[in-house]
């Protein structure tokens, strides 16, 4: 729409009604000005992707297989992209919502919070790595979360509250961006939990070479 068309449907709106109407908030969207913020959005991903996991890369280098944390934080983060895109597209759908640029700010802090959230899981089972020695892998990793359970969910959980807050009291001009950052952030906390550790434990184990077998026996008996 343009502000041609907008002055227009003002005037109409005001000649029908006999009041004055005062515009909150207007925002174009062409194709183009489309086409543009998706190769943006993919690029903002792609570079946030390459430079958290050489990061995590970096940091978890004293432990072993170190590339596995950043693999597994990337694959958590991607999970939570495509929560938050799914959740905008079928906003989009029914409310007539529209992926803008605060969309893309929103999606850009929803991938910071989940990576910190996954590295906050991540240090605790480095340092577990070392000093659980003895016991397997999985319930060392699990040991490692229900430790810093309780520093996930108060952290995100005060976040979430904040921003329900803004939801139910703020203007409707953010509305949109706090409904995408409260979808994300939710996403993230429990990716961290069930998706990133889970990932490692599958990886030091190679499980996948045995899921095929389990159903191969099962066929059998």
């Amino acid at each position: 729409m343009t502000d041609e068309t907008k002055g227009k449907i003002v005037a109409e709106m005001e000649t029908r009604f006999g009041s004055k109407v005062t515009v909150l908030n207007f925002t174009s969207v062409s194709p183009s000005v489309g086409a543009k913020l998706l190769s943006r959005l993919a690029g903002a991903i792609f570079f946030a992707a390459a430079a958290i996991l050489l990061y995590i890369w970096w940091a978890f280098r004293g432990v072993e297989h170190a590339y596995r944390y950043g693999t597994a934080a990337i694959i958590a983060m991607l999970h939570d992209v495509l929560v938050v895109v799914g959740v905008e597209a079928i906003l989009g759908y029914f409310l007539g919502w529209e992926a803008d640029a605060l969309f893309l700010t929103a999606l850009l802090t929803v991938i910071g919070f989940s990576v910190h959230d996954t590295i906050v899981v991540f240090d605790r089972v480095r340092e577990n790595s070392n000093i659980l020695r003895r016991i397997d892998y999985e319930t060392m990793v699990n040991h490692s979360i229900v430790q810093t359970l309780d520093r996930s969910i108060t952290t995100q959980l005060t976040v979430m509250l904040t921003l329900f807050a803004l939801v139910l009291f703020g203007g409707d001009s953010t509305r949109h961006f706090v409904i995408i950052l409260l979808v994300g952030i939710f996403s993230g906390t429990y990716s961290s939990i069930f998706n990133a550790a889970p990932i490692l434990v599958v990886w030091e184990n190679r499980e996948w070479t045995t899921w095929f077998k389990r159903k191969e026996e099962a066929a059998t008996i």
